[in-house]
């Protein structure tokens, strides 16, 4: 999947693409909740960092009627690039019939993920406007490159959720960047 970087006012931001047209008809394979969903990518076996990220999933604070599913149950353009690690990864997917995007990213932004924080700025525009996708960042701390980040992506009767969960090992560092710049945080792309 492609990324996108860009330098502004001295800062590199890390743009996940959340692209029109993700409606699926797969919300219609809804399953039952599930348990710990395996890892999707991951840098090394390192078994607290993986224990975190479980944590951080299990932990997920979505909307009421919110329904776990085992599979993505819509086409995500979009991928949280993790820049620092080594690192553990999981993702968990969600849909949530009857709602908006910009009424389910809301809801997260003001409903915090256990005992992380937002790197969202302000609200999603409620006022008529029918977004087709949104991103919502949690990380536990300023300038942390690990936490969770949440995609909302519109389907044809509410939303799908994906949720990208990428805990660092100890031993865990950052490329170095050029004087002056610094990595956005997850999810403000």
């Amino acid at each position: 999947m492609p990324r996108i970087f860009l330098v502004a006012s001295g800062a590199v931001l890390t743009f996940s693409l959340a692209v029109a047209g993700c409606q699926s008809g797969a919300s219609d394979q809804v399953t039952s909740p599930v348990g710990s969903i395996e890892p999707t990518a991951t840098a090394t076996k390192d078994a607290a960092a993986l224990a975190q990220a479980q944590e951080w999933l299990d932990a997920a604070n979505l909307p009421p009627g919110a329904v776990r599913t085992d599979t993505p149950p819509a086409s995500f353009n979009s991928y949280q690039d993790w820049p620092c690690g080594p690192y553990e990864e999981l993702e968990g997917y969600w849909v949530i019939a009857g709602t908006t995007v910009a009424e389910a990213a809301n809801w997260m932004i003001q409903n915090p993920t256990a005992d992380l924080m937002t790197t969202h700025v302000g609200l999603v525009p409620e006022d008529g406007v029918s977004f087709d996708g949104a991103t919502v960042g949690y990380v536990p701390a300023a300038d942390s490159q690990e936490g969770i980040v949440y995609t909302v992506a519109r389907t044809g009767d509410g939303v799908a959720v994906k949720a990208e969960v990428a805990a660092q090992t100890d031993t865990a560092t950052c490329p170095e960047l050029p004087h002056g710049e610094s990595y956005g945080a997850p999810g403000q792309g």
